[in-house]
């Protein structure tokens, strides 16, 4: 069965906290949906902002080419027949050739927020799809709480569905709009649903009790060919049905055909994408595409993994583009120090007496405090250095932080000494905290020996104490995440001194850093 993916991120996953695109991400976004193959991509509402009505300006001088993009807007009002409402008539003027519209299903909305009677509404839902589809756009109709008010009163939210139908709606989508519904009560709804109305039916949920996603599943096998979603489940409040999810199931469990086999392979890299244009941290325990989806940590599970991929993995994770990983920690076994390294293109032969050094390496130091399963980067450091293969790039002289006020405002400046070769650099600099001011220095004093460093982008600082029983003497763990055009890397740092650790995980990304671009040089 061909499933009719819909798009909903640059509206309804807008509508999640702290997100907030831009006019070119929009369209970034748009383009790049485009390109992996979505049928569907929802733009925003014209004229409910000024971006939006821009975004659709600028969508018509170079349309998408193979997705139909979609204007969001509402039934019309009461007091206006649907030639005058002017939510139809900016969605009409945004010139897309698919409108997606939403109306009241569920009663208490009807008489208590809309303050309308039943009848009226029914008279409104029907009208205003008629109207669209006289001025020639598909319509979707998106029964807005429909789950919600047909078991509240299941006679008037089926009225509600046929009213759109008779108005000729292309499709009728049935919204879990409160992300209540649990998956049998989705399968009994859609059940009486279908016996009802004869127009293709479809489905959008919220993740309010964290069902989206099987909700979604269950409407399909019931029935359902358009699925209405988000790139990593952005949303409002707990968020959509996240189509990362979504559609690898639908695919590849249930053999339904929702994107190119090639865009799938791409998922990982679509869900980073938007986590990225929507300066969001990749949530590493999401299915599918999170970092840590194909991880193993615990020696046995390796060993199997090793052996017969499938016994700990339900899927390949190439199939979404994704990638084993091993974690290696005070837990992990000969197996896990082998499949890491080679990981990280280290050939270890089982039987090397390396192998068990690094074993016992890594188990000290986690002991001490450190956790290299968070820090890819740090463990390949110190692979590479029981192995012999580093490089020193520099010398560490010394670092020093200043804290203080400047014209009543904090005031943070880090003076550092490096040595390159014969030369020594002695930088300060400025930054909004010790952490920055310190990263702020060191690539000031490299960038000259190393222009690449100006690539290198701190994105995420975490701190944990160890033994906060010892006080003030507590040993603290720095984890700092790092990216570049490249990749994203994580380095740890450890000590009883915040800054001299984290000054630590300073100094192993510039290594890691310098590492890769010079691999990438050689290859």
């Amino acid at each position: 069965m061909k499933i009719w993916l819909y798009d909903t991120t640059l509206r309804d996953g807008a509508q999640m906290g702290g997100v907030n695109f831009s006019l070119q991400d929009k369209i970034r976004i748009a383009r790049k949906l485009d390109a992996f193959g979505f049928p569907y991509v929802e733009g925003g509402w014209p004229g409910s902002n000024p971006k939006d009505i821009k975004f659709f300006e600028e969508m018509k001088k170079t349309p998408l080419k193979k997705a139909k993009l979609c204007a969001f807007t509402m039934t019309r009002r009461v007091k206006y027949t649907p030639s005058r409402d002017p939510s139809l008539r900016r969605a009409i003027e945004a010139e897309t050739p698919v409108v997606t519209l939403f109306g009241k299903s569920w009663l208490l909305h009807v008489e208590q927020v809309l303050r309308i009677s039943p009848a009226d509404n029914l008279k409104i839902i029907e009208d205003s799809v008629r109207y669209l589809k006289k001025k020639g756009r598909e319509v979707i109709y998106d029964a807005e709480h429909f789950f919600d008010g047909f078991k509240d009163n299941s006679d008037y939210a089926l009225k509600t569905l046929l009213a759109a139908e008779k108005g000729g709606a292309d499709s009728l989508v049935l919204c879990d709009t409160n992300g209540g519904s649990l998956p049998f009560e989705i399968e009994e709804i859609m059940r009486r649903v279908k016996k009802e109305v004869n127009t293709p039916l479809g489905i959008h949920t919220h993740n309010d009790n964290g069902m989206a996603v099987a909700n979604t599943i269950v409407a399909v096998k019931m029935g359902a060919n358009h699925v209405q979603g988000t790139i990593n489940g952005l949303g409002e409040r707990c968020g959509n049905a996240d189509l990362c999810s979504v559609i690898p199931n639908l695919q590849i469990k249930m053999g339904m055909k929702c994107l190119p086999e090639s865009a799938l392979r791409r998922l990982t890299e679509l869900s980073y994408l938007v986590y990225e244009i929507a300066n969001l941290i990749p949530i590493p325990h999401q299915p599918f595409v999170g970092e840590r989806a194909f991880a193993h940590k615990g020696g046995t599970h390796v060993d199997a993994v090793r052996k017969v991929s499938r016994s700990f993995e339900h899927i390949a994770p190439e199939l979404v583009g994704n990638t084993r990983k091993i974690l290696t920690s005070e837990l992990s076994g000969r197996s896990n120090i082998i499949l890491k390294a080679e990981e990280f293109g280290i050939h270890l032969d089982k039987n090397s007496p390396q192998v068990g050094n690094l074993l016992n390496r890594i188990k000290i130091l986690e002991n001490e405090g450190y956790e290299f399963e968070a820090a890819d980067a740090s463990l390949e450091l110190l692979m590479r250095e029981e192995l012999g293969e580093t490089q020193e790039y520099f010398e560490e002289e010394g670092f020093r932080v200043y804290i203080g006020e400047k014209k009543g405002k904090p005031f943070t400046e880090a003076t550092v000494q490096v040595k390159v070769g014969n030369d020594i650099e002695h930088t300060a600099a400025e930054g909004d905290g010790p952490v920055d001011a310190l990263t702020n220095a060191l690539h000031k004093a490299l960038l000259k020996f190393y222009p690449t460093l100006k690539e290198l982008q701190l994105i995420d600082y975490k701190v944990r104490i160890i033994n906060p029983h010892k006080g003030t003497a507590a040993t603290t763990r720095v984890l700092i995440r790092f990216k570049d055009p490249r990749r994203m890397f994580t380095t740890v740092g450890v000590s009883p001194n915040i800054l001299e650790a984290s000054w630590e995980a300073l100094v192993n990304a510039i290594n890691y850093k310098l590492l890769k671009d010079g691999e990438a040089r050689e290859g």
